[in-house]
């Protein structure tokens, strides 16, 4: 942890809504405070989000960036065991994947964190 920056989880600095089209699955990432929208841009990359899904099969990650709103959309390919029509998996949709994305850490600076979030130590275990 860098100094004046604390490791915190994403879903403490943002929120997520996912979607799905076939195999397809789309996650908006939106950060609480504008102010975290470079810094998750820095932190969140395609790389990182292929990452994440990979062992579902994820072959690619397309992040679109839209400052204006401020937000990120991560359009995350073959990730859901061919869609609803062809998956067994009982969250063939893939609703609950934005929890997944939300479940990284990210290290923003101390003056931008939430109020009384938990610092959370690289390697911890979650509580």
């Amino acid at each position: 942890m860098s100094a004046g920056r604390l490791t915190v989880l994403l879903h403490d600095v943002a929120h997520a809504r996912a979607g799905d089209k076939g195999n397809r699955l789309n996650i908006s990432l939106i950060p609480y405070d504008p102010a975290l929208y470079p810094v998750l841009a820095e932190q969140v990359t395609e790389a990182r989000v292929l990452s994440l899904f990979r062992h579902r099969g994820a072959t690619r990650v397309t992040r679109y960036e839209l400052p204006a709103i401020p937000a990120f959309n991560f359009v995350i390919d073959d990730v859901l065991e061919g869609g609803v029509n062809s998956s067994l998996n009982l969250d063939g949709h893939g609703k609950s994947h934005s929890f997944r994305l939300l479940g990284l850490s990210v290290e923003v600076p101390a003056n931008l964190a939430p109020a009384g979030v938990q610092v959370r130590r690289p390697g911890a275990p979650r509580p």
